[in-house]
């Protein structure tokens, strides 16, 4: 079983940056690929960058330049840093985790962090 924390969410001003962290348990093995999404009020969620343990990436093209997903086998850890922020950044930024092949549906991963706030004024 895979459990997610994830930490880093707050307000920040258009332009800015943050940095969201996601703790892991598990051996990576369980969890080859991490995923963060997002969901605003009215709309559904969506995926903002994909992570496989060997460190290939995907973005979005909404993030794609503005954000970079890395991660820290050693610690467990997965992070979005997330630079020149825009208002309609703001979500509830969510880790996710799946055993097989990175991919963008939300709904084939198998585990989720509890979520945590961005919001970009």
């Amino acid at each position: 079983h895979v459990q997610l924390v994830e930490s880093g969410g707050g307000t920040a001003q258009a332009g800015r940056s943050l940095r969201l962290s996601c703790g892991a348990s598990g051996s990576t093995y369980s969890r080859p690929c991490m995923g963060w999404f997002r969901q605003a009020p009215g709309k559904e969620r969506e995926w903002v960058a994909l992570i496989r343990t060997g460190g290939s990436t995907w973005y979005a093209d909404s993030v794609k330049g503005r954000f970079t997903c890395d991660q820290d086998n050693a610690k467990n850890t997965v992070y979005l840093q997330m630079n020149s922020l825009k208002p309609e950044d703001t979500a509830m930024y969510y880790c996710a985790a799946r055993s097989g092949v990175c991919v963008v549906d939300a709904n084939k991963y198998n585990y989720w962090g509890q979520g945590t706030q961005v919001t970009v004024s």
